[in-house]
């Protein structure tokens, strides 16, 4: 039989790993609220400057994933387009098309993909780069001069990142939804008109809602939890690729999980308006 000592035990440890999961994401919201206030209040560097850091944010985030977000949207369109089509003509659901196309891509594919690609490529780049100039004392020296460290350092990231995030997402579904038929039309026959009606006709201002939200919260997500982790270097450069790895890993899980909840959020309140629960 189990003892009630280990019983107890077991509440302990998941209890403390509960409030720690609080507090890390307690943080996380207040670095977001202090940076955006920061960046009204504190004008010391001018908002030329900071406009100038957004820009090369969204150049080095949103640019230059270009390439990789297309290659991966064309495969994961076409390989949805593909699937669906074949799927559902054997069942006779081909009117279905465009909603199950809108589902895949729209609503879950193109956040959860577009946020993964931006989390490998400049998670760990801001991540590490914030704890350089933390070992390099430049965050010091802007506080010396009076420059606010949130203001000049995270707000423009977090900025530049949740734009980059959207943008890149409303291109992940053009590609994908129109390279994929593209792709598949050499495969198999579909009339483009009637593959346009399908999605005019399944796409809904929820679908868009949904997409804005993800994308938007996403890219707040990654690129706070990156700063975070950048400045909590203290002793070494031996912490940079440690506070590089768990800025990834933490991002994956508050992204997934952020969609995973904005997803059956969703559906429930469908099932709620359709009176099925």
């Amino acid at each position: 039989m189990v003892s009630i000592a280990y019983v107890f035990s077991y509440v302990d440890d998941q209890g403390r790993k509960l409030i720690s999961i609080l507090q890390y994401s307690k943080n996380i919201f207040v670095m977001i609220y202090l940076s955006i206030r920061a960046a009204i209040y504190d004008q010391a560097q001018g908002w030329r400057t900071v406009i100038s850091v957004v820009s090369a944010q969204i150049y080095f985030t949103g640019w230059q994933a270009v390439p990789i977000v297309s290659i991966l949207a064309l495969a994961s369109g076409g390989i949805v387009i593909l699937q669906s089509t074949t799927q559902l003509s054997l069942v006779g659901g081909s009117s279905m098309l465009g909603h199950l196309l809108v589902a895949i891509t729209v609503r879950e594919l193109s956040p959860l993909l577009t946020a993964l690609i931006v989390i490998a490529r400049s998670g760990t780049a801001v991540a590490s780069e914030i704890g350089m100039m933390r070992l390099n004392k430049e965050i010091e020296a802007l506080e010396v001069m009076g420059i606010n460290p949130l203001s000049f350092i995270v707000f423009p990231r977090l900025m530049g990142g949740i734009i980059s995030v959207v943008c890149l997402g409303f291109y992940f579904n053009i590609v994908a939804l129109l390279g994929g038929y593209l792709v598949t039309r050499i495969i198999q026959d579909m009339p483009f008109h009637y593959y346009v009606e399908a999605l005019s006709n399944a796409i809904m201002f929820e679908d868009f809602a949904l997409f804005l939200i993800k994308n938007t919260f996403s890219g707040a997500i990654i690129f706070v939890i990156s700063s975070y982790q950048g400045m909590l270097v203290k002793l070494g450069p031996h912490e940079v690729p440690q506070v590089t790895t768990k800025a990834v890993m933490n991002s994956i899980i508050y992204v997934v999980s952020f969609n995973l909840i904005v997803t059956l959020l969703s559906y429930l309140s469908t099932f709620m308006r359709l009176g099925v629960i």
